[in-house]
Order: structure tokens, then C-alpha cells, then sequence
């Protein structure tokens, strides 16, 4: 299960000061050249330090840098979770596989490793897969690897193989930095000194130390006046659970307001936020109306997960709102909406979702303009033409398989052939069968079709690129329903067209999204085109369409003719589908001379018409008059051809026999 990057984990609003500022240099450093240095890198570090935005910091800037990179970010339990469940669905080599095509792995919690024994030979075989590779893996753990009990020596050898560092507590400078930054971007003005109080508590975790600044954020959210630093001392002396205290008789208490640098690293009280939360409502509740608490409570929440609160801090301002309780339940539909309308965005524009104003619940109508403006800049693809029906493909022994996988393809997306590749000479019927499948899957309720030959495709991408557009352009195919490409064989030698074509298969293919590709060569034949894009394509289902045989041709001349005959002239019919002709597209352009010709004279299209345009000679030969002997024959035009050359010039043998030779 790949967990998707917080846009709030950024190096921009990573606080660096003595205790981290290594980790960041090479965290920064390995976002810049993934894979060149420090390989693999290991960061450990106690709870609530910062490992966790240290490692999403280096993917956020990573994709910034190069956004052709692609980055996965789990925990270790997720890495186990989906191994096992790969395993149970045998799968195992499918999940394996799935890894191979990262380029930078950011593996958080390594310290769960400890007597799983599979899953570090399982983290073994991965780690060297990626270093032999040249690709990049991040790791971090709440110890060093040599601390982690019962680790495989070789796992051990392969991370100090790389770069291990750590992260300490940080000092009372970067602790004053980090919580100013948080009441900055939570808009809280305190009086002098209270920043320097919660700086001066006796806790090394980050985290906890911005728990205390939340509770003094509700505090004064239902006070009349602003905090000052005696109140603030007041009530965290009052407030914080026992586990997060400062030890008694340890300088650097609450009261002295002074850090100690021995001061004991404090455990985290059990459900923190639950806890927490119960202990300011009970504070407040005894100064405040029980309405103020329940307000004061979202504000809390929804301020800790970086929502803008300027509305229900509004509703505090007033003595006696209408209904304080329908204000609150309006606001979390409002953050409902946000997050519904930051997913659209990230699947339209992965640039979109980090922007301030999905944070802010009263910005809901411009965050839906800002989303229905990307989702008309990212219009579809093309789609499958409707000239070309799949009920018009003509059936028969030599294309049945190829009919066949079509049809399992339009019953079942994505599963049972998936790709189909459909190979054959120039104009056998590639291209109809391809958008007759279109159509037919266009049908689908919600589906979007991208249905287009490969130089159009190519020509795209060119565009984008020149436009500078090329991330609006992927939005548009992370988006469709199905690929279906035509003359695949065009994209040999362009090498950034396979590239972004290899990264949408696997996209699509991850998803269960149905592609179809023509072939004018068969795949073994293929040059310039990497390996890697034809094992995929050879990955699903290669049918041949090879050239119509009689049956097909006569069906095609049938239905062609049928727009302008009621009744079927079968000798035509039979005369037609005779032709030589290499292809379908050559058998439709006889039919058409024949149609114009006939137009031109305003007569029906008959054999006659056909094999004095198609043969240059006429239907039937002339009789010779009694007007006069001559030793030829004559000419519709009145002119003597010889006996010889008119002879030699019929093709069937019962032309050639003339009668009447007196």
C-alpha cells in the first residue's frame, strides 16, 4: 500500500538548527542526485523529532527536481502488510516486481524490524536489488541498526555501508523557531515570554512540545485577553499530564521557566490527543459556557491538522451566537468538501493539492473554481472515431481469435487480456478493430477513452514539452479508462515518448485500466524500441490479423455497394472481390473507382462498368458488320485494333475466342 506524501512535510518548513542540521544536509542532498550519494540513508532518532517530514521532505523535493523520478513512501508495517498479503494471494512475485521500478524508496520505522526474520530477507534482497541499480533507499528508525535487536548482520553492514545519522533533541533556540513558526501558521499572538515558556518544558519530542502550544492556543481561544507568560506557566503547571512534566527537584520545571541539558526524555502519555482533548474541555468548561467548549475543541482539532479556524474563531468573538453547534457542524462540511475537491485536484494536477487554499474551509467556492478550471484545462484525450463500428468487423476462420479476445476485453476491463496487441500487414483491419473495441468500451458509464494513433500521441507530448505543459499532459491519461494506441511501431528511437508511455502502463496497469496497442511488425521484430516496454506489451495478449481471405472480401464488397444498389448484382459482387487487391483499404478504393465511374456516366454500377475501367477493354467483343471486311476488329470508338494485340490484351481465356474468323 503506497502512502501518499503530506504537502505540509516540504524542507521549506523543516526548522533546522544544531540538533538536525546534518540530517538535513544529506537529506537534501540525496533529494538532489538520488542514488549518487549517501546510499543507503539512515536516519534515527527518538519519537516526534522530525525523521518522518525529514523523509517525505525528500520526496516532496525530489519530484520537484525531477518529476520523472518516482518515489514511494511506506512504513514498515505497510511493507509487511502487503507482503503478506501478496503472499497469500501468490502474488509474491508481482509485489517483488512492483519495487523495481521505484526510484526512491523511503522506508520509515525499520526499528519494527526486530525478530522478523522473513522481512529482513525480504528488506535484504530489496536494499541490494536497489544499490546494485544505482537507486535510491531512505530509512529510518527510532535507533541506531546496530540497536535493533535481532537485526541480520548483513542488513547491519549494508546501511553503515551508506550514511547513518542522527537527530537529537533540539536546542532551546531551535525549540523557540519551531513553535513561533506554529503560531505563526496558526495565526496566534501571544504576549511576551509565553513562546519561551513551552520552549523551556523539560520534553525532547518535538511533537509533544507543540501539544503544549496547542493547549494554550484553546485556552485563549475562549479568553477574553491574550496569555501572558505567568498565566501560561499557570496553565500548563495545570494542564499537562504528569508523563510530560518536567521531573521534580530537576531545574528546568515549568515554574523556573529554564531548560535543563540533563533533563530525562519523558514517555508519551497513552492516546495522547484523546487524553488531551479531555483535558481541555474539563478546563475550559469551568470558565467558560458549554458552547464555547465545544467550539473551542474544533478549534483545537482542526488548527492541529492545519485548517484554517478564522470562522469559529469569529463565533467565540460573539456573546451569544444563534447556533454555535450548526456554525461548527457547517464548518466540518466545509473541510468534507476540501478534501474531496484536493483529491480531484491531485489527480488532475499533483502541483494543486499543497496550495493554502485547500486549508482554508472558507475558500471552498474558489478551491471548486480553481479544480473546474484544471479539470477544463485537462480535457480528455482523444477518443475512438464512431466511424469505425465493431458490428461492421467481418468475421471469420482467419480473424475469430482476434474477434474473440476483443470480446472478452469489452466484458471484462483490465483483467482478462490486458494489454491486447494486435499485430498484422498495412490495412487488414488494425485500426477498425481498435476503435471498434473504443466504442464499445466508451459505453461504460464514467469512462474515458483515450483512443489515438502513436504519432498523434508523439506529437503531443512534443507540444507539451515545448509549452512546458508536461505535467498537465500526463493528467490527462491518469485520468482515462483505457489506452488504446495505434501503430505502436512508430514510437522506435523516441526515446522520451517510451519513457512516459512505460510510466503510464504501469500506472494503468496498477489500476486495472484496460490497454490495446496495434502492431504493423511483430513484436520479436520491433527495433529501437526498449526491451523493458516490449516484455509489458508481450506481458498480455498477442493476436495476428492476417490479410482477408475470400469471405471477408466478398462481406466488404457487399456492404459497400449496398448504399447504392437495392438488390445485389452477385457478378459484380463475385468480379470485385476476385481483384487483386493487398489490403482492405485497396478492395475499398476498387469498389469506390467503380462507384464514381458509374456516377460520372449516371448509370448503376454494373460488370460491364467495372472491367472496362478495371481492364481497359470492353465488356464483350464487337461484330463485324457487312459494311465492310477489314482484318481487325473494331474499337467502341470506331477505330481498328489488331486481331493479335486485342487477343493478347483479354486476360480470360474465354475472351480470347473469337468467332466468326471468315
Amino acid at each position: 500500500m503506497t502512502i501518499q506524501l503530506n504537502p505540509r512535510y516540504r524542507f521549506e518548513n523543516y526548522v533546522v538548527g544544531s540538533a538536525n542540521r546534518l540530517a538535513a544536509t544529506a537529506a537534501k542532498a540525496v533529494a538532489e542526485s538520488p542514488g549518487s550519494v549517501y546510499n543507503p540513508l539512515f536516519i534515527y532518532a527518538g519519537s516526534g523529532l522530525g525523521k518522518t517530514h525529514l523523509l517525505m521532505a525528500i520526496g516532496q523535493a525530489a519530484t520537484v527536481i525531477n518529476p520523472q523520478v518516482a518515489v514511494e513512501y511506506l512504513t514498515l508495517d505497510d511493507f509487511v502488510e502487503s507482503f503478506h498479503a501478496a503472499i497469500a494471494a501468490g502474488q509474491g512475485d508481482v509485489y517483488r516486481k512492483r519495487y523495481t521500478e521505484v526510484n526512491l524508496l523511503l522506508v520509515d520505522d525499520i526499528q519494527f524490524l526486530t525478530h522478523r526474520r522473513e522481512m529482513q530477507a525480504e528488506l535484504l534482497r530489496l536494499t541490494n536489488t536497489m544499490l546494485s541499480s544505482g537507486r535510491q533507499i531512505v530509512l529510518s528508525s527510532d535507533r541506531p541498526p546496530n540497536e535493533i535487536e535481532a537485526l541480520d548482520e548483513r542488513l547491519i553492514q549494508r546501511f553503515a555501508g551508506g550514511l547513518v545519522i542522527d537527530i537529537s533533541a533540539p536546542d532551546y533556540e531551535t525549540r523557540v523557531a519551531i513553535l513561533r513558526r506554529q503560531a505563526e501558521e496558526r495565526r496566534a499572538d501571544f504576549g511576551p515570554g509565553v513562546i519561551e515558556t513551552v520552549a523551556s518544558l523539560a520534553i525532547n519530542s518535538i511533537r509533544e512540545l507543540i501539544g503544549a502550544l496547542n493547549r494554550l492556543i484553546a485556552f485563549q481561544a475562549v479568553s477574553d485577553t491574550p496569555l501572558d507568560a505567568t498565566q501560561a506557566r499557570a496553565v500548563l503547571g495545570k494542564s499537562i499530564p504528569a508523563a510530560l512534566r518536567a521531573p521534580a527537584g530537576v531545574e528546568g520545571s515549568v515554574v523556573t521557566g529554564v531548560a535543563s541539558p540533563g533533563a530525562s526524555r519523558a514517555e508519551p502519555a497513552p492516546d495522547e490527543f484523546g487524553s488531551f482533548l479531555s483535558e481541555i474541555v474539563n478546563t475550559v468548561t469551568q470558565q467558560v459556557d458549554a458552547w464555547k467548549a465545544r467550539v473551542a475543541e474544533a478549534i483545537l482539532r482542526w488548527e492541529g491538522e492545519g485548517y484554517r479556524t478564522q470562522r469559529l474563531d469569529a463565533l467565540l468573538e460573539e456573546q451569544s451566537p444563534v447556533d454555535p453547534e450548526a456554525v461548527v457542524q457547517e464548518f466540518v462540511k466545509d473541510i468534507e468538501r476540501l478534501r474531496l475537491l484536493q483529491a480531484e485536484a491531485t489527480e488532475l494536477d499533483p502541483a494543486l493539492p499543497g496550495l493554502p487554499l485547500f486549508r482554508d474551509p472558507d475558500a471552498v467556492e474558489e478551491a471548486r473554481a480553481l479544480v473546474d478550471r484544471a479539470r477544463l484545462g485537462t480535457s480528455p484525450p482523444p477518443g475512438p472515431s464512431p466511424f469505425w463500428d465493431l458490428k461492421e468487423f467481418v468475421e471469420a476462420a482467419s480473424n475469430r481469435m482476434a474477434l474473440r479476445a476483443a470480446a472478452a476485453v469489452i466484458a471484462t476491463p483490465g483483467n482478462e487480456y490486458n494489454p491486447l496487441v494486435i499485430t498484422g500487414g498495412t490495412s487488414v483491419g488494425k485500426t477498425h478493430l481498435l476503435h471498434g473495441i473504443g466504442n464499445e468500451l466508451a459505453h461504460a458509464a464514467e469512462s474515458i477513452v483515450a483512443c489515438l494513433n502513436a504519432q498523434d500521441f508523439i506529437d503531443e507530448l512534443i507540444k507539451a514539452i515545448d509549452r512546458d505543459r508536461v505535467t498537465w499532459w500526463r493528467a490527462r491519461y491518469r485520468r482515462i479508462t483505457a489506452l488504446l494506441l495505434d501503430d505502436i511501431h512508430l514510437i522506435a528511437g523516441k526515446e522520451r515518448t517510451q519513457e512516459e508511455l512505460f510510466w503510464l502502463f504501469n500506472l494503468l496497469q496498477e489500476a486495472g485500466r484496460q490497454m490495446v496497442f496495434t502492431c504493423a511488425l511483430p513484436l520479436q521484430e520491433l527495433e529501437g524500441v526498449e526491451p523493458r516496454l516490449i516484455t509489458r506489451l508481450e506481458g498480455g495478449l498477442v493476436v495476428e490479423l492476417p490479410m482477408p481471405e475470400r469471405e471477408i472480401r466478398v462481406a466488404i464488397v457487399e456492404r459497400l455497394l449496398s448504399a447504392r444498389l437495392e438488390n445485389q448484382d452477385e457478378e459484380l459482387v463475385a468480379y470485385l472481390s476476385s481483384r487483386p487487391a493487398d489490403s482492405i483499404r485497396g478492395l475499398q478504393g476498387l469498389v469506390q473507382r467503380v462507384v464514381q465511374a458509374a456516377d460520372a456516366q449516371q448509370v448503376r454500377p454494373s460488370l460491364t462498368i467495372a472491367r472496362r475501367l478495371l481492364e481497359g477493354s470492353p465488356a464483350a467483343p464487337v461484330r463485324r458488320t457487312n459494311s465492310g471486311r477489314t482484318s481487325g476488329i473494331v474499337s467502341p470508338l470506331g477505330s481498328v485494333r489488331s486481331r493479335e494485340k486485342t487477343v493478347w490484351d483479354w486476360p480470360d481465356v474465354a475472351d480470347r475466342v473469337i468467332e466468326d474468323l471468315r
